[in-house]
């Protein structure tokens, strides 16, 4: 039997294991085609240079008396004519830990990824004539993510955070992965896909069928990681690519907005407003007003182009 030691984060604990949990890949689904699209959400809007429009919200909720949780997002693009590379960057950290270790531990770790990136990747764009990088976009994240880590030690002593970070540039987007704040797709069509997998314990129980995704939502144990940001040992974050959907959604989250609101009705609000900023807005007002157990942080990038 798999030993695991438990230690208490505020409202959250994070369960560290003695052994390496196998990856379990990502089920995925095919974006629509152009037609497809046009059947279901109109004529294509045709952008150049194509572009990422994003917005963001946040809430203490109703529950708790203050914030631990950091959102950052970066949008900038540059074009020439010949080369128009968007490029966008969007970092979620939900904090736990108690007085404030949480506050402080997701705020560390939003800026240490948000700088390191910005330095690593989009400073290296804006070169008259850059060299070749020497790493993989996936390794210079991994690489971040491991830096933002041993930040968080340093400065936010038996705290922790979760982190969920998306990376874009030109057409593929890269996510990286810590905890159980989550990344989706949202399409035109009504499907929302979600990037990442919880790493939790409710999880492991859901994959090893033990327990059902509807008796997951109110399990006892349901705020029990087994990863996060601020453990001693090393972190190994979850990475994918993928390619952008046009006319589609991003959206990064925290489990004060997943958690409470229905993927149906966060369909319902994300296409029935044009302005992401506005979008968040009512989906932090959704998630409040189902009584806003938790922090609430949300991200939305709607691909324009």
């Amino acid at each position: 039997m798999e030993k695991i030691f438990k230690k208490i984060f505020g409202k959250k604990e994070v369960a560290v294991e003695t052994k390496k949990t196998p990856s379990v890949p990502l089920v995925q689904t095919t974006p629509l085609t152009d037609d497809q699209l046009k059947a279901v959400s109109g004529e294509i809007v045709q952008l150049s240079p194509p572009q990422f429009l994003i917005g963001c919200g946040q809430s203490v909720g109703i529950q708790r008396d203050h914030n631990e949780d950091t959102l950052f997002y970066l949008s900038s693009i540059l074009a020439d004519g010949v080369n128009d590379v968007p490029f966008g960057l969007c970092v979620i950290a939900d904090g736990m830990g108690g007085h404030k270790n949480g506050e402080v531990a997701s705020g560390v770790a939003a800026r240490t990824a948000a700088r390191t990136l910005i330095t690593k990747i989009y400073a290296h764009l804006l070169e008259v004539n850059p060299d070749p990088m020497e790493e993989s976009l996936q390794e210079s994240i991994e690489k971040t993510v491991n830096d933002v880590q041993k930040t968080v030690i340093r400065y936010a002593p038996g705290g922790g955070t979760t982190l969920t970070l998306a990376l874009m540039m030109g057409e593929q987007v890269t996510i990286a992965h810590v905890g159980d704040s989550r990344a989706y797709f949202i399409y035109p069509d009504g499907r929302i896909q979600r990037l990442t997998k919880d790493h939790s314990l409710v999880q492991r129980m859901i994959d090893l069928e033990e327990i059902t995704e509807a008796e997951a939502q109110n399990h006892p144990q349901r705020n029990v990681l087994l990863k996060a940001i601020g453990q001693t040992d090393m972190i190994r974050p979850d990475l994918t690519t993928h390619q952008i959907p046009r006319s589609g959604h991003l959206m990064l989250c925290s489990d004060g907005l997943w958690g409470v609101v229905s993927e149906t009705e966060i369909y319902r609000i994300v296409s029935s407003e044009a302005d992401p900023a506005l979008a968040c807005k009512s989906m932090i007002e959704a998630a409040n007003r189902y009584g806003g157990p938790d922090n609430i942080s949300v991200i939305l990038v709607k691909f324009l182009g």
